[in-house]
């Protein structure tokens, strides 16, 4: 079952990554905080799916690449596991194509491994809210690698819109590109508050959290090809 700490109880936080030094530094700026309780390191995926298996920890802090099992593999085997662990990715560079695959199978989000420490806190802490955590500076490259990764449909096919209106779907493409609410405004000759009016109701009608959860099932279902053939 999902379950949250309480206020009174500590994040039970794993990590896993192949560098030492790494390691040690990330275990000491996690015991600077009294609401995380790091009960374990693995220093590669087997390592860490064994321990996950063992411990539950509720997050798990995963670099992707590792010797003997890397990120990608270890959230495979994740997947087929009866765990709530929450896992955030580790990553050197937001570059890199493994980061769209962890996604999609099942990471919570995304920590640059150069982030400034008050931000590790808070993207645990936002996972363990129920929410995806990507770095403002990650979204834009995460969006563009999985519309490369989508091959359009046939002019002729319809594409679901799961009941969304023609502006709807409008505006679901802008927050896609990456607009801002004041720019989705003036783009539509509507105002802010229109634009919010909106997004609540898209937010209902596809059960998603936020703009990034947004963008994410937009481009994995193509709603923009949707807009296209309105």
């Amino acid at each position: 079952m999902d379950t949250q700490p309480n206020s009174s109880t500590p994040m039970r936080v794993l990590f896993a990554d192949d560098h030492p030094l790494f390691r040690e530094a990330l275990r000491h700026l996690l015991e600077t905080d009294p609401d995380v309780r790091v009960i374990g390191e693995a220093s590669d995926g087997r390592e860490a799916i064994r321990m996950v298996s063992d411990l539950r920890p509720d997050i798990l802090l995963l670099d992707l690449v590792m010797p003997v099992k890397g990120g990608i593999d270890t959230l495979r085997d994740l997947q087929q596991m009866s765990v709530s662990t929450r896992t955030l990715i580790l990553a050197a560079e937001v570059g890199d194509s493994d980061i769209v695959d962890a996604l999609q199978l099942g990471a919570r989000g995304i920590v640059m491994k150069q982030t400034a420490s008050d931000l590790v806190f808070k993207s645990m802490r936002a996972v363990m809210a129920g929410q995806y955590w990507v770095g403002r500076e990650c979204v834009g490259e995460l969006i563009d690698k999985m519309r490369e990764r989508t091959t359009a449909p046939p002019v002729e096919t319809r594409r679901p819109t799961f009941g969304l209106t023609a502006r709807e779907l409008e505006i679901v493409s802008t927050v896609v590109s990456g607009y801002a609410n004041g720019e989705i405004a003036a783009k539509y000759s509507i105002s802010i508050k229109t634009v919010k009016h909106h997004l609540t109701n898209i937010f209902d009608k596809l059960g998603v959290a936020n703009r990034l959860e947004l963008a994410l099932f937009a481009v994995h279902h193509r709603l923009e090809s949707a807009v296209q053939s309105k």
